[in-house]
């Protein structure tokens, strides 16, 4: 049996459950769907009539209606997608044949406490709770996916009815540049909030495989390392990381969409000075979570990609008032 470590470390599973996965689920993904659905609903009610040739609220209702329908075999792959492989297969592999059977090269932790502290939880129970819990989890990750595919649905629609604009000479293009830099900071905080996502998936799975003695205290050291040379804490345990590759999908995914929407969306002279702070922000945030664990000091790195993102989240705009200000003045001279 290849599970374990110190008993030390078996005592953070509770933390570890209630400050990441509740931290992620109960915190960032409504957030994330929040700024979905107020997106998404601008676009509808807003945003989409006042670009439509005619106006008609309930063609643009219908012909937004026809746009989300399109997609809906991809609903359908995501949703076995996440089902099947994020749910199912990944229990199976990673906690019930090892609860059943022992073994598996996997670090300590909720799922596999049965195995090291039979007197905490029984194998049965374990099995249960285990199973609930991935299934949570990869409804979760259908709904997160379908949040992306709204949001993909929404740039498409809006580059596909600017397309069809540049031949109408009575197009009102400050609308249309109105709202590309409406979706695009909407597109902008949901991207930070599923990278944000990614992050906390990977810094857990890189805790369990260290050998700090809790979450906070392993970061500390990180830092503490950078500026004193000592590397103590991030020599870590060789074991598998399979939360690994469900935050590097999320990560890849939400960046898929950002990036569709600033090549779609970004191309105007005026719109590039916002999007280029965006996307620097988002390098930085990916930066960050692709060299968690890699080298001493991660955690500083991680730190400034992190608060920007959260400043981001607050004003996605990227301090645009000075441009508005820039804008009065110009227009009152």
């Amino acid at each position: 049996m290849t599970y374990g470590r110190a008993d030390g470390v078996v005592k953070q599973v509770g933390f570890l459950w209630t400050a990441n996965w509740t931290f992620v689920f109960m915190l960032f993904l409504p957030l994330f769907f929040a700024f979905v659905t107020d997106l998404v609903t601008f676009w509808k009610d807003e945003g989409r009539p006042k670009l439509v040739a005619q106006g008609d609220k309930m063609e643009s209702d219908d012909a937004w209606a026809r746009s989300v329908e399109a997609s809906s075999y991809s609903y359908w792959a995501v949703f076995l997608i996440c089902v099947l492989f994020a749910g199912l297969f990944q229990w199976i592999g990673v906690s019930l044949i090892p609860l059943m059977k022992g073994g598996g090269n996997y670090a300590t932790d909720w799922g596999s406490l049965a195995i090291v502290r039979p007197e905490v939880i029984s194998v049965p129970e374990a099995v249960v709770f285990t199973g609930l819990a991935y299934l949570y989890m990869c409804l979760c990750f259908y709904l997160f996916f379908v949040g992306l595919i709204l949001l993909y649905t929404v740039i498409h629609d809006l580059w596909r009815i600017g397309e069809a604009a540049s031949y109408r000479p009575e197009v009102d293009y400050q609308h249309q540049h109105e709202a590309s830099l409406r979706v695009m900071r909407g597109i902008f905080r949901c991207t930070v909030l599923g990278v944000l996502i990614a992050i906390v998936m990977k810094v857990q799975s890189a805790y369990l495989t260290s050998r700090g003695e809790n979450i906070v205290a392993w970061l500390v050291s990180d830092m503490y390392s950078a500026f004193y040379g000592h590397n103590d804490v991030s020599a870590g345990i060789s074991y598998r990381r399979p939360t690994h590759y469900s935050s590097l999908l999320i990560a890849i995914s939400t960046c898929v969409v950002f990036l569709y929407g600033s090549i779609r969306l970004g191309v105007e002279r005026r719109f590039c000075m916002p999007l280029w702070r965006m996307s620097a922000i988002v390098a930085l945030l990916v930066a960050g979570y692709l060299l968690i664990d890699a080298f001493a000091g991660f955690s500083i790195l991680l730190g400034v990609g992190v608060l920007l993102a959260i400043y981001g989240l607050f004003d996605p705009g990227l301090g645009r008032w000075r441009a508005s200000k820039l804008g009065s003045n110009q227009s009152v001279s």
